[in-house]
């Protein structure tokens, strides 16, 4: 009997340092969770046994149990990896279409080729689906997750409608006579000021749109226009008056007038001046403003801010441009992904918009050590450790997202150098017990 005693003790203190030097080898993998050997004494009695006078049978290994305990954060320069701070796994799936999920706490994310996000063995992250405009969550529900996609372009172009500008023209400049020196884009003398704006056809090409400011009275002055460096004419609207005079070319601006005290000398009950209006469906002395074969458009060049709130000015200073916008756009390039607390995921492009993609799922168990293990720093759901509860990451008993950061291993190096040097006495001593043991007996055998 002792024998087998002395065996059990060399098998628990191997099982000790085995689950200690695994701890020790994964040290510094991402999400790993350390484990801890437990052991039970083995006791077997019966009716017939004297109680008082029973030795135990040995030890056993009951579980090697994972400690869930929460690992430091290492904060990195990727936008997509992630870590959980609290409670909570990621959901994972190997397939685009599979509901096989693994859950994991390693966070290390990147894109494939197709833009979705993935682990290091291609397993897709798994997020709940929202609002592309607003970010709100439809369903939390671990069913309806899908894995997350990023793609690197955004929406279709829109074409420019309108450009809306604000100024002040330096009321000190002198007028040009308009006669003796007609405008022209070549020639700065015959202009006093211009500015530049981007604007937008339905294809998303970037054109240049060019306006130009020049005094012809104490009051009054003239704006004119060019398309990418071809004269065009700027049209009136509402009750917008044309400029007196034309360009040298034959194309016509707007008259803009003002009163003594420096602001647009419009009607009662109006801030500023009626738009201009810029057809762009003609041709220019260098031929078709638009020759891309993109639709015929029509700009709406407004002399207020986006809030309507400004409108230009000629005071005595310099030309100062104080708002320039236009509500086109082109195809929007993927420039910035961030990833909030509740890991709602933003991808901002170049063009300026901003699409939230999905919300990252994060699952919790009511026994995690029941958990089964698979390797890859992956559990699996078993019946121990009762079905996945998904939720919002931030909320409730769910911890929250970390962008740009992974968790290390919650392994205590120093802990675990101790617990070796105290498992290998432990196989030491049931070694010598053992030992003592079968000495015994060849004592006993050579008895005569």
């Amino acid at each position: 009997m002792s024998f087998n005693i002395a065996l059990s003790g060399i098998n628990a203190s191997q099982k000790d340092l085995d689950t200690t030097a695994n701890n020790i080898s994964n040290v510094k993998t991402t999400g790993f969770k350390q484990s801890r050997a437990e052991f039970a004494d083995v006791y077997a009695s019966s009716i017939f046994n004297a109680g008082n006078s029973k030795v135990g049978d040995g030890v056993l290994t009951s579980s090697v149990a994972q400690q869930f305990s929460q690992g430091t954060l290492d904060f990195t320069e990727n936008s997509l990896d992630m870590a959980i701070s609290g409670n909570g796994f990621f959901a994972t799936t190997d397939g685009l279409g599979s509901r096989d999920m693994t859950y994991t706490r390693s966070g290390a994310f990147k894109l494939n080729d197709d833009k979705f996000i993935v682990d290091n063995q291609g397993n897709y992250l798994q997020g709940y689906q929202v609002d592309r405009n607003s970010g709100t969550t439809s369903s939390t529900a671990l069913a309806t997750t899908q894995p997350i996609r990023v793609p690197d372009v955004a929406g279709a172009p829109q074409s420019t409608d309108n450009v809306f500008t604000a100024f002040n023209v330096d009321a000190r400049r002198s007028p040009i006579d308009g006669a003796a020196n007609p405008f022209d884009p070549e020639t700065p003398s015959t202009y006093h000021s211009s500015t530049s704006a981007t604007v937008y056809d339905s294809l998303g090409e970037s054109h240049t749109l060019s306006t130009y400011y020049v005094k012809r009275g104490s009051n009054q002055w003239d704006v004119y226009s060019t398309f990418d460096g071809q004269e065009i004419d700027m049209d009136t609207t509402g009750g917008g008056t044309a400029s007196a005079t034309n360009s040298v070319n034959g194309y016509s601006g707007l008259e803009l007038e003002f009163e003594g005290s420096g602001d647009p000398a419009v009607g009662a009950g109006q801030l500023t001046f009626d738009p201009g209006s810029i057809d762009l469906s003609g041709s220019g002395e260098d031929g078709p403003y638009l020759d891309n074969g993109a639709d015929a458009q029509t700009v709406q060049f407004n002399f207020q801010d986006l809030t309507g709130t400004t409108s230009p000015t000629q005071f005595a200073s310099d030309f100062e441009v104080t708002n320039l916008d236009q509500d086109g756009s082109t195809v929007g390039r993927l420039t910035n992904v961030d990833i909030e607390k509740d890991g709602l995921i933003a991808a901002t492009y170049s063009n300026g918009d901003v699409q939230y993609l999905g919300q990252v799922a994060t699952v919790r168990f009511a026994n995690e050590q029941g958990l089964t293990q698979i390797g890859g720093t992956k559990w699996r759901e078993s019946i121990d450790s009762g079905e996945p509860l998904a939720g919002e990451a931030n909320t409730g008993t769910f911890g929250a997202i970390e962008a740009s950061a992974l968790e290390n291993s919650n392994v205590n190096l120093t802990k675990e150098l101790v617990d070796l040097i105290s498992a290998q006495r432990n196989f030491q001593a049931n070694s010598r017990s053992l030992e003592v043991n079968n000495t015994i007996n060849q004592t006993i055998l050579q008895i005569r």
